[in-house]
């Protein structure tokens, strides 16, 4: 496995922890505000972090190919 590939993936299972943290904080009591920017960012980090594993297990597959 390339760094490039390491690499992408602990960006994305950073993204990922970043942004599952935010939806869990939402547990907590907190004013409207607050709810809706960690519920937005919550989502976007999430869906950011799932796309960049993807494209992550995309490139290491295609530089398995001969």
């Amino acid at each position: 496995m390339s760094w490039q590939v390491l690499i992408m993936f602990a960006v994305a299972a950073v993204l990922a922890l970043v942004g599952t943290g935010l939806l869990l904080a939402l547990f907590r009591p907190s004013g409207p505000a607050r709810v809706y920017v960690f519920r937005m960012a919550g989502v976007m980090l999430l869906a950011a972090g799932f796309v960049l594993a993807a494209s992550a297990w995309a490139m290491q597959q295609w530089s398995l190919e001969p």
